[in-house]
């Protein structure tokens, strides 16, 4: 049987057809102030998924996050059929909230054909099988910090995490702009290929604008900073499986006019470069500037 945990994510993408192009999906409160932003894009991409044929995957998307969600309210979504090609295919998302749109997002498809191949290596860190498995706080750390943050730090999540550099996320220390995590699933999961880009592109927003914080000294924990998803981007470059480990290599190039650019390439555990992302955030510092 598969983990509550994990059960529980596999539904909240699965999502509720209310049309052939309408959608309706419920949050998860992960200890985030508004609704995971991972959330809403793995529910769109998920919406998107189940208007294309099966033989045509997900390979590419760009998306921006208009407006915080409520995690107390559902969250629907209206793909647009925009093009239906030979080989690609072309959809566009918009997530609706209270009667205003929150996200909106255009994913590509395309058919599996053969072609050139290169990839980047992937970066040169310990196993994950070599990594202690990222640690819940004791239960006296815990209590010192908002509820919020507690169920952040204190919950046990559906995907397993761990760190190739140390860190410490209450007690932050000025870090180079850069990092690479291990991540996979607690549990095993059915074999859809949608359903795995879905889980992945969930996970991608975990510590991606975080990235761009961390030769600041400063940490999202400690209530000095407000960070805010702006836009996210995807690129699906070969096949993958959200239960078994995948390295995420992450680094922030800039950060100016509060905002920060993050990217990451993720990697299998064999070296295959599977997917890519990059992001830009709001990083607003509570009481004025730096």
């Amino acid at each position: 049987m598969t983990k509550p945990v994990v059960a529980e994510l596999v539904e909240l993408l699965g999502l509720e057809r209310l049309e052939d192009n309408l959608f309706r999906g419920q949050s998860r409160d992960i200890g985030t102030r508004y609704v995971f932003g991972g959330q809403v894009l793995g529910q769109a991409l998920s919406a998107a998924q189940q208007t294309v044929e099966e033989h045509r995957g997900a390979h590419s998307l760009h998306a921006y996050f208009l407006r915080a969600g409520d995690i107390a309210a559902p969250i629907v979504y209206n793909v647009e059929r925009t093009r239906d090609g030979r080989s690609f295919s072309t959809r566009r998302v918009i997530a609706i909230q209270h009667g205003e749109q929150i996200f909106n997002c255009t994913v590509s498809f395309q058919i599996d054909e053969p072609g050139f191949e290169h990839q980047t290596a992937m970066p040169q860190v310990p196993s994950a099988e070599a990594l202690p498995s990222r640690r819940a706080l004791p239960p006296a750390e815990l209590e010192k910090l908002p509820p919020k943050l507690q169920r952040w730090f204190g919950g046990a999540g559906p995907f397993e995490l761990r760190y190739v550099e140390p860190r410490d996320d209450l007690n932050p220390g000025r870090l180079p702009p850069r990092q690479h995590i291990w991540f996979r699933l607690v549990d095993r999961i059915a074999d859809s290929p949608a359903l795995h880009r879905a889980m992945v592109a969930y996970a991608s927003d975990f510590n991606l604008i975080g990235t761009a914080l961390l030769p600041h000294g400063i940490s999202f924990a400690d209530g000095k900073v407000h960070l805010a998803s702006l836009d996210h981007a995807m690129w699906f470059h070969r096949a993958l499986r959200a239960d078994e480990w995948l390295l995420y290599a992450l680094d922030s190039p800039t950060a100016q006019g509060a905002r920060g650019l993050a990217r990451g390439q993720i990697f299998s555990a064999d070296g295959r470069l599977v997917a890519s992302t990059a992001q830009e955030g709001m990083m607003r510092l509570n009481g004025g500037h730096p």
